[in-house]
């Protein structure tokens, strides 16, 4: 059974009792983190390599970057993606490959043995910053505007997979969405922990929501942060009478989508979902449901891919 996260981690400002009576099993992952950073990196030289992941656990665009990466470098290199064998991460497989060579191997071990047999130039790997033995060329960490760092503490106390000061060892930093008082105060928080790190901000675009202001939708996902994706069609003036929430990488079943369809026959309007979702979907299953494209966009673009092309 998957479950939401808890509200308690995103406390920004104040901690829980929860998270205080959780912070002793916070401290094993964090002597874990220590174990994990002691261990020897390995070079793989036959290609450059690009870790996108995340500190804060889910919703932080990284799919979207490792999209828009191999797109641009697959132009001129031979580009793969790697992305290890969660079965619950099929969904974003499903995306990827819909557009690029992707690598999903049990390990990523074996999926860098691969990518040296397809003689890549350049290797985009989809998470893995916790992957403490594989020496990336280039490490970027992806925060959500609307929940940076959240409560600030590690797993389960709150969101964090490692502490915000392991941002030291990492070379970039794209925060996705609007930029306020609050992410501004965040950004001057990671300079102070590192003061040469990048920091890069994006937002994502629609593609196909022309068509989608005309009607009335049902709207639902299962998405690492849900909120995104509501603010995204109200800014877009896209209807919606309810909005139906399912936890992170949700394997929908044939009784969910038959609910759903029902349930939206009944209030005499569609059903939307995200782009992800819907590849999540069985293909037999799909008819009806739509869906809304996004593709992120990166300010300055242009100084971003100048500084990757500097150090590979």
């Amino acid at each position: 059974m998957k479950l939401h996260k808890p509200k308690f981690w995103d406390n920004r400002g104040s901690i829980s009792i929860f998270s205080i009576l959780l912070l002793p099993i916070s401290l094993i992952t964090k002597i874990k983190n220590y174990y994990e950073d002691s261990k020897i990196k390995k070079n793989y030289y036959d290609f450059r390599t690009i870790c996108v992941g995340n500190i804060y656990i889910g919703g932080t665009g990284k799919t979207p970057l490792v999209n828009n990466l191999a797109s641009y470098f697959k132009k001129r290199f031979k580009t793969f993606i790697i992305k290890k064998n969660y079965t619950s991460h099929l969904d974003e497989k499903k995306l990827l490959e819909s557009k690029h060579k992707v690598i999903f191997e049990k390990t990523r071990e074996l999926s860098l043995a691969k990518a040296v047999q397809e003689k890549a130039k350049i290797v985009i790997f989809d998470d893995g910053l916790q992957e403490k033995t594989i020496n990336y060329d280039i490490k970027i960490v992806c925060f959500n505007s609307t929940k940076l760092d959240g409560n600030g503490l590690i797993i389960p106390a709150g969101p964090l997979r490692e502490s915000l000061k392991s941002i030291k060892s990492y070379d970039i930093v794209l925060i996705n969405g609007n930029i306020n008082k609050e992410t501004k105060n965040f950004i001057n928080k990671i300079k102070d922990i590192n003061a040469d790190i990048k920091i890069f901000t994006g937002k994502y675009n629609p593609k196909n929501y022309s068509k989608l202001k005309k009607k009335k939708f049902l709207v639902f996902s299962g998405i690492g942060n849900p909120h995104t994706f509501s603010d995204t069609l109200k800014s877009l003036k896209i209807k919606f009478y309810d909005y139906l929430k399912y936890p992170d990488h949700y394997e929908y079943k044939e009784s969910d989508l038959l609910k759903l369809k029902k349930l939206a026959k009944l209030k005499n309007c569609e059903l939307l979902t995200t782009e992800k979702d819907y590849f999540r979907i069985k293909k037999s299953l799909r008819k009806n449901i739509n869906f809304l494209k996004v593709e992120l966009s990166i300010d300055n673009e242009k100084q971003f891919y100048k500084y990757l092309n500097q150090k590979l």
